[in-house]
């Protein structure tokens, strides 16, 4: 079977979408199938290319056996409604361009008319629904624009797949046929207890003690995040209390949350670069508590993929979404963890202040977690939608 996977997100990233674009295709690649890849050259999360990528227009790169056709974008030095548009506007113009030169592909509705091939519309985010519910955009014209063209590109795709129930369910009150829907969850590589590194390692290289408290956010520092919580709830930890909260990440709120930790004189907020590998394993291992948070408004427009990678490595969470959100409906399912609703920081640093005395309900929450995550194991997932793609095939050969 030949594939070509269509996404604005691929290695060398490592945080968001990118790591589940590479799981696929090196499924389909080990399982002998030809898979190229159509991406951009890498920004993520700094928003910011490499030196080396800055003016270059097309480049094709060869990472595990995977051809990776990546396509000049454009990459704001600050993210803004309006400024996203045309990021990922330029992007459709550049990779249909370059999609067009490959050989046929099953891709969007544009080039699958031209080339004669199906394509599955897969969706990780309900961008215009997360847009709007966050008030990054209004009501009207442009807005109507953008829920036009979802809905032409849910019509002409043979399946339309997505990463939660909660998404799936967005499809079906959006008038996607049932027969089109397909779920997809990210998936998880998960690493058995004996490969895990040592606790310990990342308190050590980073200077925190092993008394210390930490409630560690990871990833993306960006608007949807709605990062400020956490500062407002440090404010309301008392010094004795040794709870630290470190922000390991980059993005496009990075320096404008510095800036307010050093304005505020936060003394109990660290802020570090992003972390890769195995420093990112220690970190996960180090961590008393996962703190992954969005902003109110977000509802089931996403759901942060880095819940997978924290559970997998026994780490409980505590999250800040809104209640009826899928993050939220996953930590009362999994009960791996708790959530706190957006706007609330004194009650996060209640439940912070509270759980810092409660190292083995922790213990349990971490436990459940890994039990949680089993039914994203990465095989499991990658190969059943691998026999949805057979069986969409073999009905076209019918």
């Amino acid at each position: 079977m030949r594939v070509i996977v269509w996404g604005i997100n691929y290695a060398p990233e490592i945080t968001g979408i990118a790591p589940h674009n590479v799981a696929l295709c090196e499924f389909l690649q080990r399982a002998g199938h030809d898979v190229e890849m159509v991406s951009t050259f890498a920004y993520y999360p700094a928003w910011r290319k490499s030196a080396r990528d800055q003016h270059l227009l097309y480049r094709t790169d060869q990472i595990n056996g995977v051809r990776v056709h990546r396509c000049w974008h454009f990459v704001p030095a600050r993210v803004s409604s309006w400024k996203r548009i045309m990021h990922e506007a330029t992007f459709a113009l550049t990779s249909t361009i370059r999609v067009l030169l490959l050989k046929r592909p099953a891709a969007a509705w544009f080039v699958t008319r031209l080339k004669s091939a199906p394509f599955i519309f897969h969706v990780q985010d309900l961008q215009p629904d997360a847009a709007v519910g966050l008030g990054m955009l209004r009501q009207g014209w442009f807005t109507r624009a953008l829920y036009w063209l979802e809905a032409f590109a849910y019509k002409h795709a043979r399946r339309v797949s997505g990463i939660s129930e909660e998404i799936v369910n967005a499809f079906r009150r959006k008038g996607v046929p049932e027969d089109k829907l397909i779920l997809y969850p990210n998936s998880v590589a998960l690493p058995q207890e004996t490969e895990m590194p040592a606790a310990g390692g990342f308190r050590q290289k980073h200077g925190f003690l092993a008394g210390d408290f930490l409630a560690i956010y990871a990833g993306n520092l960006g608007v949807k995040q709605g990062l400020e919580v956490l500062l407002d709830a440090a404010e309301s930890l008392r010094p004795d209390q040794r709870i630290q909260i470190v922000l390991c990440g980059d993005g496009a709120e990075r320096a404008t949350l510095a800036d307010k930790v050093r304005s505020r004189q936060l003394t109990n907020v660290s802020m570090l670069p992003l972390q890769f590998g195995v420093d990112y394993q220690e970190l996960l291992v180090d961590a008393d508590v996962s703190v992954i948070t969005q902003q109110t408004g977000s509802g089931n427009a996403f759901f942060p993929s880095k819940v997978l990678v924290t559970l997998a490595h026994f780490s409980p969470v505590v999250t800040v979404a809104d209640e009826g959100s899928a993050l939220a409906r996953a930590v009362a399912a999994g009960g791996f963890g708790v959530n706190v609703a957006p706007g609330q920081p004194q009650e996060l640093a209640r439940v912070l202040s509270d759980l810092a005395n409660k190292r083995e309900k922790l213990r349990d929450w971490g436990r459940a977690g890994r039990a949680y995550v089993q039914q994203f194991e990465q095989s499991y997932v990658v190969e059943k939608f691998l026999a949805q793609l057979h069986g969409l095939i073999a009905k076209d050969e019918r």
